[in-house]
């Protein structure tokens, strides 16, 4: 694991940025720092944006932040399903590492929570005087758990303290702080929580802020205002009977829902877009968008037809390249070069030293993640990278996988026993369909290697390599 380091960037490389000499730990540099907004979709596929090749729709707002900023065509998410993957991001940990491996649920609302020790990339951040804010789903706790936004570094929370809750977008109630509150009518929940996370962009303009944005969309259940589905429909033959594994709410147009959901996200990007630029902040606010998993196939959701794993194999809950291979664009006016695009591995980890360093803060904070800052700077040739990237996914039999630059290996089934090793060369079988481990043995057992002792034990999430 790393230690977040203080990089010495100039005033001319980083613009309205200026980070000084080193803080003590939590505290700020001599800096100037940038508002971050981070866009996180839920269950929106490496192929669901027409930047990254979609055309069955197309997403014009997300596709500005690309053509004006940077897009990461080898970056991963946490894990490949919600909760492991959001616990990835706040602690920089990867799921061998960070506390929360699994959507492990308790009832009547919530999930596993956060201990009570960990320290987030919020923390950091509050730590070096930003306001901090979330709205959407939370996922990481439940109510009195220890493990609700308030306790983890943020000062503002509004949407589904439960994930299983955000599942529906029709609801009677939504949390704002530690306070339920109740509605006389269901109310859309995707845009109850974009208005607020557009007021809270208003209320912070004048002084540093990070807002994650926690979005729902397009997770299943499809369904949705019938004003934002009413233009989709009839765009594309809907399956008849619906694909199997359909449970949620009752869309008879299931892939006309998830066009219009995804439509509907974009354009709620290109708001805040616009409020950034009538604020006067458009110029010191780097604004990210990228996904937590892959596509999913629940709710009549229709992967194939989408090429919503843009030509990767696997869904939602794979450790294939489908499942945790997301995209991931960066916009950040004179700083982040445009219209760049780059083949860098990174991960979720990556982004808790990245906003780190860009808020001047040296942290005693041990992750697994290595800052971007260099290739946002447009200095790949100066970009660390990292030796591997490895994750684990404790459902469906037990799954580990690994990136090592071009090479990808991959692990199923490890409570029956299986310990073979699937190896792929992700350079020029990027779909994962030719198995060539035993043409590479040595890589094998380097690979073996990391998954062994790239994780540590953790006794709320046995796995079968205890």
């Amino acid at each position: 694991m790393y230690f977040i380091n203080h990089l010495n960037i100039s005033l001319a490389a980083l613009g309205a940025i200026t980070l000084g000499s080193c803080a003590q730990d939590g505290k700020r540099a001599e800096v100037n720092p940038p508002n971050i907004i981070f866009i996180l979709a839920d269950d929106l596929g490496y192929g669901d944006l027409s930047c990254y090749g979609q055309e069955k729709f197309s997403t014009p707002n997300i596709d500005r932040l690309s053509a004006e900023g940077i897009r990461f065509t080898n970056h991963y998410s946490g894990s490949t399903v919600s909760a492991p993957s959001r616990s990835s991001l706040l602690t920089g940990l990867h799921t061998g590492n960070t506390p929360v491996r699994g959507n492990k649920e308790y009832r009547p609302e919530g999930q596993q929570p956060l201990p009570q020790t960990t320290r987030t990339i919020a923390h950091v951040l509050k730590d070096a005087g930003y306001t901090n804010g979330i709205v959407g789903k939370w996922g990481l706790g439940y109510p009195g758990s220890g493990s609700e936004p308030l306790d983890m570094g943020f000062d503002y929370f509004f949407g589904n303290n439960c994930q299983r809750h955000a599942h529906h977008y029709f609801v009677d109630y939504l949390w704002e702080n530690r306070q339920r509150v109740s509605y006389d009518e269901p109310v859309y929940s995707h845009d109850a929580v974009t208005d607020k996370g557009m007021q809270f962009i208003r209320d912070h303009k004048d002084k540093p802020f990070f807002l994650y944005m926690a979005y729902a969309i397009p997770h299943a259940e499809m369904v949705l205002p019938q004003e934002y589905l009413e233009p989709f429909i009839g765009k594309y033959p809907e399956p008849n009977p619906w694909p199997a594994g359909h449970s949620y709410g009752e869309q008879p147009y299931p892939r006309a829902a998830l066009a219009a959901m995804i439509t509907h996200l974009d354009s709620d990007v290109g708001r805040i877009m616009d409020l950034l630029a009538q604020l006067g902040i458009d110029d010191n606010t780097l604004v990210i968008f990228t996904s937590d998993n892959g596509p999913a196939v629940e709710g009549g959701n229709d992967p194939a037809f989408f090429n919503s794993s843009g030509g990767l194999r696997g869904t939602k809950r794979d450790l294939y390249e489908g499942g945790i291979r997301v995209p991931f664009v960066a916009r950040f006016p004179g700083v982040i070069p445009k219209g760049v695009e780059t083949g860098h591995i990174s991960a979720f980890w990556d982004v808790f030293p990245t906003f780190s360093e860009l808020a001047g803060v040296v942290t005693d904070v041990e992750t697994d993640g290595i800052s971007l800052v260099p290739v946002f700077m447009g200095q790949a040739d100066k970009q660390p990278k990292h030796e591997y990237l490895y994750w684990e996914f404790h459902e469906l039999g037990a799954r580990q996988a690994v990136r090592m630059d071009q090479w990808k290996g991959v692990r199923y089934n490890l409570t029956d026993g299986n310990r073979d090793i699937e190896l792929y060369n992700l350079d020029n079988d990027p779909g994962e369909t030719t198995n060539i481990a035993s043409d590479y043995a040595d890589v094998v057992a380097r690979i073996s290697e990391i998954m062994r002792s790239a994780r540590v034990a953790s006794p709320e999430f046995p796995f079968p390599m205890d």
